[in-house]
């Protein structure tokens, strides 16, 4: 769906499973890109009915029912136009379905990252936690926090890379404007990226929101370039 993938997998030569990992990349950016005219959500889009959808769109698409319904609507995939655009739930989605089919391969310690969203599985080359960079939304060479990950999965929401694409579904899709970037950590990809997109939408009130779900952690750069981050983040930072 138009951003870079990088798979990075320690030990010996995994060139097979690396090629499965992209071979199902590509068989999901066929299905769910809004940007492919052919693809099914497109075709959904244009009047593909309910019962002649693949599986795998039935289930994308109750996990973001069940996601709506756990924000409390702010996350909300119909866009103003009627279309429904999934990326804010299946991009980690997927990354965490190409950790499985390397965790099913008997691979232990791997590094998944596509559009900055990442899955990091067991330790790096040095046996250490992988070490990941979160970003000055206002000086993107700037690195504000190192934070280590090993089993969990990290999602950044922010609109200082692909401009406007979060909006608050439930003030008429206006766009979020205090908060220029929040980082969840949560126990997979998967949970992580939902809720980071969910949390952008309510702006400020997002970091609450992350604080109160289990097993998440949240960190929160405002426009005036003030952190805030919930209680349990700080056992993550280098």
């Amino acid at each position: 769906m138009g951003m870079p993938i990088t798979v990075e997998i320690v030990g010996a030569n995994n060139d097979k499973d690396i090629s499965k990992v992209y071979t199902y990349f590509k068989s999901i950016d066929a299905r769910f890109s809004p940007y492919k005219r052919n693809s099914e959500l497109n075709k959904i889009n244009k009047g593909l009915k309910k019962d002649q959808w693949s599986d795998q769109m039935k289930e994308v698409m109750k996990l973001c029912d069940q996601t709506k319904q756990i924000s409390g609507g702010y996350f909300d995939i119909k866009r103003s136009d009627g279309t429904v655009d999934t990326s804010g739930l299946v991009k980690g989605w997927a990354i965490d379905n190409a950790a499985k089919i390397l965790l099913d391969a008997g691979i232990e310690n791997f590094y998944i990252e596509a559009g900055g969203d990442i899955a990091a599985y067991g330790n790096n080359e040095d046996g250490e936690p992988w070490l990941v960079g979160i970003r000055n939304p206002f000086e993107q060479n700037e690195i504000v926090k190192r934070v280590k990950l090993s089993n969990k999965g990290m999602a950044t929401s922010g609109l200082y890379v692909r401009g406007d694409h979060i909006y608050d579904p439930m003030h008429e899709h206006k766009i979020p404007k205090k908060v220029a970037s929040l980082s969840v950590i949560g126990p997979n990809i998967f949970e992580a990226d939902r809720f980071a997109t969910a949390a952008f939408a309510m702006d400020s009130a997002g970091v609450s929101f992350i604080a109160a779900l289990p097993e998440l952690e949240a960190y929160q750069i405002d426009q005036q370039g003030v952190a805030t981050f919930t209680q349990g983040f700080n056992n993550y930072v280098v």
